[in-house]
């Protein structure tokens, strides 16, 4: 690489990392709150939070890389543009074909990374995800115990307990209380630790200075003991297994699709959902490779004109791609069209109006691909910056 293609990746690679680490945030943070939610209403350990968001991680990182891909060509085309060193590149034999290398570098690199995560890290994460979902929900993370509060146990056990210290491990002012098909009984105590077993399926509540009260069928009268230790052992409910991977598409790698969807002796719906899901991942990473004319189209505003109109319609046209795309998969998976024709199509029209564009900015003279649109803007912009207060007292003052 000479300095130009060194100069062109800084350019593109902050933007890009910035965009890519603020909308991973945003994302991040809106989801966060919601799992806090989840996770303290079924009464689970905070730190499986985090497991939660990372396995939703790469889902965010399908359509943050490719707007990152698109932010960071583009404005770095448009700082070229502003500062007037796109014209001395381009004075001295520097094509736009020329300046695409290293997008195109970029592109290559962040289009692999994309397959690999849409194509088999996506689909292991969304079932680790269901999989702590699934755990939560029936208990085996484990049930936080709330201080103060009464928790239940399955049918059979409620605790209750004062204090709590040392993480958890010395807890004071125990109320325990049993139901057994015989009868039930009570525990009171000063203080209390839980211990492990050799045991897996049970563990031991050793309790210090408390009372029992037991009550039996065979004896009509409670009986009270009073003790020092009291080692009560505590069975642990038995879960079901979560089931195997692959329940849905989103669970399914790219080559599992593919096995699925080419398969004759599937069921038809299964077989045409696979193939409309196989083909919206495919075009969706095959999209990336049209981004770097895109953004060289968008990035290059109009001589005299400093407008971010190509930024604003850049994120549209992705997020309106990305759209369509879902819309594709969705009639494809239904069999009303066939998943090529419902993904493919949407492709085609896309790589056409980016060529066009692309075209319209690198060889023909003067162009503009969004010269119009860059002037209806403008004039809209200083039609609502002259209706404002301050700017009509300004205009009457200098009248």
């Amino acid at each position: 690489m000479n300095s130009i293609d060194r100069y062109m990746a800084r350019l593109i690679a902050v933007p890009l990392i910035s965009t890519l680490v603020i909308s991973a945030m945003l994302l991040v943070l809106d989801r966060m709150l919601r799992l806090f939610d989840f996770v303290a209403t079924e009464g689970g350990p905070v730190s499986v939070v985090w497991r939660m968001l990372a396995n939703l991680l790469p889902e965010y990182l399908g359509l943050g890389i490719p707007i990152g891909l698109m932010l960071g060509i583009l404005l770095a085309f448009r700082r070229l543009a502003t500062s007037s060193e796109l014209d001395v590149l381009r004075a001295v034999g520097m094509s736009y074909g020329r300046l695409l290398r290293v997008p195109f570098m970029f592109a290559f690199a962040l289009a692999a990374l994309n397959l690999a995560i849409v194509g088999f890290i996506q689909p292991k994460a969304r079932y680790n995800y269901e999989q702590l979902r699934f755990e939560l929900r029936t208990g085996a993370l484990g049930a936080s115990i709330k201080v103060g509060e009464f928790t239940s146990f399955g049918s059979r056990m409620t605790l209750r307990i004062e204090d709590s210290k040392d993480s958890g491990r010395a807890l004071s002012g125990i109320f325990v209380h049993f139901k057994s098909p015989k009868g039930w009984y009570t525990i009171t105590a000063e203080r209390g630790t839980f211990l492990r077993t050799d045991n897996p399926d049970e563990i031991v509540f050793q309790l210090t200075n408390g009372k029992l009260i037991q009550k039996s069928e065979d004896s009509p009268v409670p009986r009270v003991l009073s003790f020092n230790v009291h080692n009560q052992p505590i069975a642990l409910p038995k879960y079901e297994n979560f089931r195997v991977r692959g329940a849905g598409n989103l669970e399914r790698t790219l080559p599992e699709l593919a096995k699925i969807g080419s398969n004759p002796k599937e069921e038809t719906v299964k077989r045409e959902t696979s193939r409309a899901a196989f083909h919206f991942r495919v075009a969706e990473v095959a999209s990336m490779f049209l981004l770097p004319f895109l953004a060289v189209a968008l990035g290059v505003p109009p001589k005299r004109s400093t407008s971010a109109l190509g930024v604003f319609l850049s994120i549209i046209m992705i997020v309106t791609y990305h759209k369509i795309n879902e819309y594709g998969q969705a009639i494809g998976s239904l069999g009303r069209i066939d998943p090529i024709i419902a993904l493919w199509v949407p492709f085609a029209l896309f790589a056409a109006l980016t060529f066009w564009m692309y075209y319209q900015i690198a060889h023909v003279p003067g162009g503009q691909p969004i010269g119009a649109l860059e002037k209806a803007f403008e004039k809209a912009l200083k039609a609502i910056t002259s209706r404002l207060p301050g700017r009509r007292r300004k205009n009457e003052a200098t009248a």
